[in-house]
């Protein structure tokens, strides 16, 4: 997810501006050169990664292209990559006055690094993925095509008119990638195969018939049904038979990523990329036990005030297995995450002065991928033509705990992903890159700390939930431990799976899918973890120094206010916030 649309001419005034009331610095050469890079970086990765602005909603862009996939094209981008780059590191911060403009600056300097690091994975060469697959971002894309007026339908025939294209190239990208010692893990490619198979068999609840659905032209319907059924799906099912015939005999039985070529340097740059963070994957795992440790004791204390018992584990097995404490069906799920949701955007504004405009609605996920998602949060349009949402894990609801969906809710949703996200979006004072851009040590630590902050805000109805949301901070710490346990410590896959299942309330089916993203997706289940503990080491650094003059809300603000800005970043502006205080 990506990216913007710089059509909104950003005017001096507030590009200089500071939201923390400072008085505004004169505009240096290092402000206009510091704008002039986000400006180009942004324009060109939305030119390369045209589906975000549909994706975001941006007025003034067109929705008729899918990015080009070709390793030429790449390679192209990655030369423009690196010029940037060259130019970040001779731009100071000291330089730039514009204390939004130094936001800006380190997300783009952070884009830039991560991103450059990040090639040793060469992941376009293996992207075959239940997670981040072309079939899972284009089976959401396709839903929220515009529709509607000529000028859109038009636009979206062109678009999906070159998805076969598309396909062909990701074929020919991964034949080359198992000629040169690359691929996925078998179990992960028979997953993929099995969501590709469902988009095929199952054309009424297919995604891809979406702007059918939504359009009223009849000729318009009859035109996208035939693109379907004629281009479409023989181009999906040449690639389900690829996978099956082709890829998946040739695939890697290993399951770390240590396996493909230079395997080592990508997990090490997948957790640099996705946490701006460097730590060893044997500091990550140590890290990992050591949170678990003070989890399972917090636990401990509610399991003896409220369930009478001192055994966690035993009262976490009795959680996702006794049918008391289990779903009777997925309506049950959905109306007490709708009801925890509600509860949340009542209680916000006592501890937020930046709140979004744009709402956010609870749904479940569609068929084709319900089987494998986790839950997962989609922005708002920035045009104001669609919500948010929050696409709930409701498959086999009966199957799963009810100690975790209210922490699962104020993840997705408010105090966290909508939260953040919207608001970034709504920021009209800080350059648009801080609205597309980010790294999930941000975005994803917040959204961690925001379920511990819930409880603070008295949003859980009861120590059940309250256990729910321990057990679920006890599945981000697990993470540290299984992730570089499997890509750099020699752990299996049912190793990591019994770890999981010993230390949180998830039923065996969410764990095994879990475990089965952190296979495929390298690093990134690290980030959770790593950056709640950055944001809540700041906040007690803050309350400590600053003690009676703390404001809960201004502290929250100033997390929030740039967007989504590196870990590394946040603690030099919170601490010289503190010293201005």
């Amino acid at each position: 997810m990506t990216k913007f649309v710089v059509l909104i001419v950003l005017v001096l005034a507030a590009a200089c501006s500071t939201p923390t009331g400072q008085p505004t610095a004169a505009p240096t050469p290092g402000d206009d050169r510091a704008r002039a890079l986000a400006d180009a970086y942004l324009d060109g990765y939305f030119e390369r990664n045209p589906e975000l602005a549909t994706y975001y909603g941006v007025r003034g862009r067109r929705h008729d292209r899918l990015g080009d996939n070709s390793r030429d094209a790449l390679k192209a981008w990655q030369s423009k990559e690196d010029a940037w780059l060259t130019q970040a590191r001779t731009i100071e911060s000291a330089t730039i006055a514009a204390a939004p403009l130094k936001a800006t600056h380190a997300i783009v300097r952070e884009a830039l690094d991560g991103r450059v690091a990040a090639r040793d994975c060469h992941t376009e060469l293996w992207n075959v993925s239940q997670m981040t697959g072309w079939h899972v971002q284009f089976g959401y894309l396709v839903t929220i095509q515009p529709v509607g007026t000529d000028e859109a339908r038009a636009e979206a025939l062109a678009r999906w008119q070159s998805l076969p294209t598309f396909i062909d190239t990701e074929i020919e990208n991964l034949r080359q990638g198992l000629k040169l010692g690359y691929s996925a893990p078998k179990g992960i490619v028979g997953i993929v195969i099995d969501q590709v198979n469902t988009l095929i068999t199952s054309p009424a609840d297919s995604p891809f018939m979406s702007p059918a659905q939504r359009d009223k032209t009849s000729e318009f319907r009859k035109t996208w049904e035939t693109l379907v059924k004629g281009h479409l799906t023989p181009a999906l099912i040449r690639y389900r038979d690829f996978l099956g015939k082709e890829y998946l005999p040739a695939a890697r039985t290993e399951i770390a990523v240590a396996a493909i070529p230079m395997g080592s340097e990508c997990y090490r740059a997948s957790v640099r990329a996705h946490s701006a963070l460097t730590v060893p994957a044997k500091e990550i795992h140590e890290l990992g036990l050591q949170q678990m440790d003070g989890l399972m004791a917090e636990m401990k204390t509610i399991a003896e005030r409220s369930f009478g018992t001192s055994d966690v584990q035993g009262l976490l097995k009795t959680l996702r297995t006794d049918r008391r404490y289990l779903f009777k069906d997925r309506e049950e799920l959905i109306e007490r995450s709708t009801a925890a949701l509600a509860r949340a955007k009542a209680a916000a504004p006592a501890w937020f002065g930046l709140l979004p405009r744009a709402d956010v609605i609870v749904q479940p996920y569609p068929k084709f991928r319900e089987k494998n998602a986790p839950n997962e949060y989609n922005p708002p349009a920035e045009d104001g033509s669609r919500p948010a949402n929050f696409l709930i894990s409701a498959y086999l609801a009966e199957r799963k705990s009810k100690a975790g969906a209210e922490s699962t809710t104020f993840h997705e949703t408010i105090p966290g992903h909508h939260l953040q996200v919207a608001v970034a979006l709504e920021r009209n004072e800080i350059h648009p890159i801080g609205r597309y851009l980010f790294n999930s040590g941000y975005v994803e630590g917040w959204a961690l700390y925001a379920e511990r902050l819930a409880d603070e805000m008295k949003l859980y109805s009861a120590d059940l939930d309250r256990l729910g949301m321990l057990s679920l901070q006890a599945f981000r710490a697990a993470r540290l431990v299984v992730d570089p346990g499997m890509h750099a410590l020699g752990w299996t896959r049912q190793q990591a799976i019994e770890y999981m299942l010993a230390h949180t309330a998830e039923e065996p089916a969410g764990v095994a899918s879990e475990i089965d993203r952190y296979i495929i997706w390298p690093g990134q289940a690290t980030s959770y973890m790593m950056g709640m503990i950055e944001i809540r080491r700041l906040r007690d650094e803050a309350q400590q120094k600053l003690g009676p003059r703390f404001d809960i809300k201004a502290f929250h603000d100033r997390i929030l206010e740039d967007g989504g800005v590196p870990l590394t970043f946040l603690g030099t502006k919170i601490r010289a916030w503190i010293g201005a205080s």
